[in-house]
């Protein structure tokens, strides 16, 4: 059996939300993973094939060997082929697309009885991650909220206004998550806390359709001003784009910049500008997904 599963990238944070609110992009890596009796073998096409391990080393595999044995399977090796459509690097959840893929093609294999519903994949996926908040909607698709209860972690979809798109502008250099992760302060002042909390709270209201709250719900005080440094020009991106009444914030750990909104000329204006490159879409209502044999989409995986 080879399971065929599509998984889409992810943008957490969302201004304020920090390591908490997350959405589902309309951009999908596919994996096909099978079992076999020899070594593993790994084929990888698109983003990262010149530099991603081919062995037991790659991501993909790690997630579908933890998916196997939770669910007390060890098989002798995963034949896996990646096709990679989410940039690496650029703070639109690459690796937990690949841990969250790996183990659903796991759940896929092994079926129902072998206990890995979305609580345990979350919970598998946010050992690989150290966080839940990309993982989440790369699992379950829209817009989520993940915490931790009880020492595991827990996410929930809030509803999203389906007329609203997203558009993400890609800078060609990465950064490295733990490179962005180190430069923030090991405290906070109180009121800046209190800020953003009250923004997040808000963050609800307007992906729920009160577009006219979009601008003041994506504020953030916590992460982006610390990670200026790091980002280089990303945070005068986004800067310049809320200068002219867009809701822009950082994706993720960076370097890209989420704009709550379509591509229009103001923004195409500045990816041009710095040759960055340019994805619009909706908010993909679907997670990981085990899709039939032979299925293909095209590269936005619709």
């Amino acid at each position: 059996m080879v399971a065929h599963v599509r998984v889409p990238a992810t943008s957490a944070n969302l201004g304020p939300a920090f390591d908490t609110a997350g959405l589902a992009l309309g951009l999908w890596d596919e994996l096909e993973v099978g079992l076999v009796d020899g070594p593993t073998r790994v084929t990888v096409v698109g983003e990262g094939a010149a530099d991603l391990p081919e062995g037991e080393d790659h991501l993909v595999v790690r997630a579908v060997r933890a998916g196997l044995e939770a669910a007390g399977v060890v098989p002798a090796g995963v034949e896996l082929r990646c096709t990679n459509r989410i940039p690496h690097g650029r703070g639109m959840g690459s690796s937990a697309a690949a841990v969250v893929g790996g183990l659903v093609a796991a759940r896929a294999l092994v079926g129902e009885a072998g206990g890995l519903d979305d609580g345990a994949v979350l919970a598998l996926a946010t050992e690989f991650e150290g966080h839940p908040d990309n993982a989440a909607p790369a699992l379950l698709g829209g817009a989520t909220i993940a915490w931790t209860e009880a020492g595991r972690p827990r996410a929930a979809r809030i509803p999203v206004d389906p007329a609203l798109r997203l558009t993400v502008l890609v800078p060609p250099a990465p950064v490295l998550t733990r490179a962005a992760r180190a430069a923030l302060p090991a405290q906070v002042p109180h009121t800046d806390a209190a800020f953003n909390a009250g923004r997040a709270a808000l963050l609800v209201l307007a992906l729920e359709g009160r577009s006219d709250l979009l601008m003041a719900a994506t504020e953030d005080r916590l992460h982006q001003p610390f990670r200026a440094d790091v980002l280089g020009p990303t945070l005068d991106v986004v800067h310049r784009l809320r200068g002219r009444g867009l809701p822009a914030v950082v994706s993720g750990a960076g370097p890209s910049v989420l704009v709550l909104g379509p591509a229009d000329d103001t923004v195409r204006r500045e990816a041009d500008a710095r040759g960055w490159l340019v994805h619009e879409s909706a908010v993909a209502t679907g997670g990981a997904v085990v899709r039939p044999q032979g299925d293909r989409h095209d590269a936005t995986g619709r």
